[in-house]
């Protein structure tokens, strides 16, 4: 099969607040399209920009028939960190909650549905939000750079939304564990708790070799098998996305929420920790 290249950024012109480089790059390489979060700044944290081009690249790539599948990766040591919290703690935290919730589900549902495999390649740190987005991806490939963490207690939060996703994947002892204590854990670890596929030693070339498998597939084959796979954790996931959705906001603007995202900047223990 003759590999295809068409690279392009997913950007709103409005949204570029002064820069022309794009947080999520779109291209699609030897039948799959790649979309690579590229937010160096704030470690691809989940700013209303980052989301809204992810959000286009995987509509982007459901329709884009030059896609058999698609790879969600990242520039720099970091997947992704979860939530900006700057951008959080600068807006309204009523109103900010309920945007970050819904963007939140509407980020992984759209993973969970995507008529195409999507496979993570990720070769560094993975956080909070950026957990339940390697959750919700069909095949997740890590190589020995990353590293693992639930850490939203440590700020007054607990993983509301992206429990949608990582309690289906993860095995409940681990879960217990790693929701509570928001300890770091490596690649073997993820693998061995069910969070990704593949503790690779070169995820690269993992991620190459599972592309080579996956275009063996049909387009519809493919679709079917997902749909298949998704079919319980989907029914769930719309079953509870609401009342968690709900839960999520109610913490936002609380005086242990507050506490916690000032002393993580002020790089400090909170209050219940000293």
């Amino acid at each position: 099969m003759s590999a295809e290249t068409g690279g392009d950024a997913i950007v709103n012109d409005a949204d570029k607040s002064g820069t022309d480089t794009p947080f999520v790059h779109y291209e699609v390489s030897d039948g799959f399209a790649v979309l690579t979060l590229d937010s160096p700044h704030n470690r691809n944290a989940l700013s209303s920009r980052l989301v809204r081009e992810l959000l286009a690249g995987l509509e982007r790539a459901a329709g884009d028939e030059r896609a058999r599948g698609v790879v969600l990766t990242h520039t720099g040591n970091t997947f992704c960190a979860g939530a900006d919290l700057k951008e959080a703690l600068d807006a309204d935290p009523a109103a900010a909650a309920d945007i970050r919730t819904r963007w939140m589900i509407q980020v992984l549902r759209d993973i969970i549905t995507v008529p195409k495999p999507v496979v993570a390649q990720v070769d560094g740190n993975v956080r909070a939000g950026g957990m339940g987005i390697l959750a919700a991806c069909d095949i997740a490939v890590a190589g020995p750079a990353s590293s693992f963490a639930l850490t939203e207690a440590r700020i007054g939060l607990a993983p509301f939304m992206i429990s949608l996703t990582l309690l289906p994947r993860m095995s409940s002892r681990a879960a217990a564990r790693y929701y509570q204590t928001g300890e770091t854990f490596d690649a073997a670890e993820a693998e061995r708790i069910g969070l990704i596929t593949v503790a690779a030693d070169d995820a690269d070339a993992e991620v190459r070799r599972l592309r080579g498998e996956l275009r063996k597939g049909s387009p519809q084959g493919l679709a079917e098998g997902k749909r298949l796979v998704n079919a319980a954790l989907l029914a769930e996931f719309d079953r509870g996305a609401q009342e968690l959705a709900e839960r999520s906001a109610g913490f936002f603007g609380t005086p242990e929420v507050i506490e916690g995202m000032t002393a993580f900047f002020e790089r400090r223990p909170p209050s219940w920790a000293e």
